[in-house]
């Protein structure tokens, strides 16, 4: 008779409460035979269902044991026989996972497994299992019910996984996390992980040492509050701006900032935030260094100090090697050279022609510890390609035609002292490689000789290219570049410190004066002025050109320059000129951002930026980076 409504509602209710298998035809019949409601099960004879069934069971490559109701063991397949080495009735045996399962494990296994096998729904635990080898494996055992169709359990099966290699993965990973930490920990630098937003996660013992709190002492009371009090009152609005302004923009940024102590002292620190991004360019954390710059910090206070009271001696006969001025861009070029000089680092010059790229060589020399050595300048542009290998590393008797006897080259004679290479830049790919080992290894060899000739000499160049282009025009080595740069200084051109003209042209004046025997009683308004408002392409070099051809061609005593002379030197078109070019590197970087936009920020690659704009990668980087372009910025906006 079939079942009326409310039975089939009742029995599809049952089924979504307990999304467990139940019984077919045939292992219902075989429940029935081995005693699925009431004692305890018996060995039945096998029903072709049944049969089929354990042979399937006994192909898989997992361990199955069938269970009874509550959990007694009747049934084990053959990979499970085979891994514990027991029998049938050994597996059916009360003592079975006394036997077989970890004595750690087997306290937590009764609990998990006496609530599961209280219910009717799948669960499964984690345990070690011993082999017939005395050996314990992990294992992932599955309880899953059998249910017949009025809902009841009849059995259980439970299937093991091997899991070995996974907890072993595990392990090896904490210990990697723990070594970690600890290798976190023990950093001199003080190391904070914010969130996205810049809320504070972790902080490492450092830090932790530093600031005599807990890390919950130090989430304590909100970012705002925390920074509010830990930096000093007079970084704290300035520090509070930069780092917003960084997260907000969501690139690499460091700011520096005063942090107190435990000891309620107030010290320097450098702060490098680095964002972590998700493979989808998300912001997910922020790793964030903190390193002690105090002692920096000082030593910038005496070099400033010391800077000062050098400016108040320096006249205007005796200023800096001739390095005349009191701008701001110079100053900061001449705080450089008193850093650097006392060092042995290689300084890249850099600026426009006639800027005095080699008085600055020669002032850094003159403060260096090798200031009572030999100071050698070369011109690389000046030299033919065939001979400066000759010139810089010497040759032997007979290296080439014309070679008659050995001769040493600028290095070798310099051995001890400083190299000046002006115009680095127009050096030929051989002699760059040549130059690289000299930096690298601090050796050279003569040409026409194969032995390694070891040189002690400090190196300064100086260049007017744009070397960043050449690299990636591959007219320059990139690892010379950086071999070169270790101390960058950058030269500011005369448009960049007029205010320093009225002091040039005074001093060039009583120079060049006293050189001709001439003494100007004054120096005409009219002139400075004209002085002042004039481009002067070719810099202080052209300045001093200029006053010198005054002078020498001067009857009075008041000092004034012809006009006509500047008009000629200026381009009828100057301004229109200056004014085009600045209008193509508008369109030029207006073209790279778009093409950056599109491509979401990649450079490189089929759908990158450079190949929209039919452009060779290394050149589009040099041109984003001359034009000051941040193409991260793109990617941001991909991911917001």
């Amino acid at each position: 008779m079939p079942p009326d409504s409310r039975q089939v509602d009742m029995q599809q209710e049952r089924g979504e409460r307990n999304p467990a298998p139940t019984l077919g035809p045939a292992l219902q019949e075989l429940a029935t035979a081995a005693g699925a409601g009431d004692g305890e099960p018996t060995e039945p004879k096998l029903l072709p269902d049944e049969q089929e069934l354990r042979r399937i069971i006994d192909l898989i490559p997992q361990t199955i044991v069938v269970l009874s109701r509550d959990g007694k063991a009747i049934y084990a397949n053959r990979v499970a026989l085979e891994y514990t080495g027991l029998s049938l009735d050994e597996v059916r045996a009360d003592n079975f996972r006394d036997r077989v399962f970890h004595p750690e494990d087997l306290q937590r296994l009764r609990e998990e497994r006496q609530k599961g096998l209280s219910g009717s729904v799948p669960f499964e635990n984690e345990q070690r299992a011993r082999g017939k080898d005395g050996k314990y494996r992990w294992f992932l055992i599955r309880y899953n019910p059998l249910i017949d169709e009025r809902g009841n359990v009849v059995r259980w099966y439970a299937t093991g996984t091997d899991i070995e290699y996974r907890k072993d993965a595990e392990t090896k990973l904490r210990q990697e996390e723990r070594e970690l930490r600890q290798l976190i920990d023990f950093l001199p630098q003080h190391v904070l992980v914010l969130d996205k937003d810049g809320t504070l996660l972790q902080a490492n013992k450092t830090m932790l040492d530093y600031k005599g709190f807990t890390l919950e002492e130090m989430k304590g009371g909100g970012t705002r509050e925390r920074i509010n009090r830990d930096v000093h009152p007079d970084d704290l609005e300035r520090a509070q701006n930069e780092r917003s302004a960084g997260l907000s923009r969501g690139v690499l940024f460091e700011t520096e900032k005063r942090l107190v102590g435990k000891d309620g002292q107030f010290r320097w620190f450098l702060f490098r935030y680095n964002p972590v991004l998700s493979e989808a360019g998300d912001i997910v954390r922020w790793f964030a260094t903190a390193t002690d710059i105090e002692d920096r910090k000082q030593a910038e206070d005496r070099v400033r100090n010391e800077a000062v009271a050098l400016r108040e001696q320096i006249d205007r006969d005796s200023m800096f090697e001739d390095i005349v001025g009191s701008s701001e861009a110079l100053r900061k070029v001449l705080r450089q050279v008193a850093k650097v000089a006392p060092s042995d680092s290689t300084v890249l010059i850099l600026g426009e022609t006639g800027t005095g790229k080699e008085l600055i060589a020669r002032a850094i020399h003159k403060r260096s510890n090798r200031a009572e050595r030999a100071f050698f300048g070369v011109n690389c542009a000046a030299i033919p390609a065939s001979l400066i290998a000759s010139e810089l590393f010497g040759h032997e008797k007979g290296a080439f035609t014309g070679a008659t006897q050995r001769r040493l080259g600028r290095f070798e004679s310099a051995n001890g002292g400083t190299i000046f290479l002006d115009e680095v830049g127009d050096l030929p790919p051989e002699i760059q490689i040549a130059l690289l080992r000299v930096l690298q290894e601090r050796e050279i060899e003569r040409v026409g000789s194969n032995k390694a000739i070891p040189v002690d000499v400090r190196v300064l160049a100086a260049t007017h290219h744009d070397l960043d282009t050449l690299v990636a025009e591959g007219k320059f080595r990139r690892d010379l570049l950086y071999r070169l740069s270790v101390v960058p200084i950058q030269m500011p051109s005369l448009r960049e410190r007029k205010d320093d003209i009225p002091l040039l042209v005074d001093y060039f004046v009583g120079r060049f004066g006293k050189k001709a025997g001439k003494k100007f009683r004054t120096i005409e308004k009219k002139t400075v002025e004209l002085f002042e408002s004039y481009e002067w392409p070719g810099n202080v070099r052209e300045l001093q050109n200029v006053i010198e051809r005054t002078v020498i061609l001067s009857d009075g005593d008041i000092f004034c320059v012809d006009e006509t002379w500047l008009k000629r030197q200026a381009p009828q078109f100057a301004g229109p000129a200056v004014a085009l070019n600045s209008a193509l590197q508008r369109q030029e970087k207006e073209m790279i951002e778009a093409a950056l936009a599109e491509a979401r920020g990649r450079v490189s690659g089929p759908d990158g930026a450079a190949t929209k704009l039919g452009l060779p990668r290394p050149t589009l980087d040099a041109k984003i980076k001359r034009l000051g372009i941040d193409k991260y910025r793109f990617k941001v906006q991909r991911s917001s």
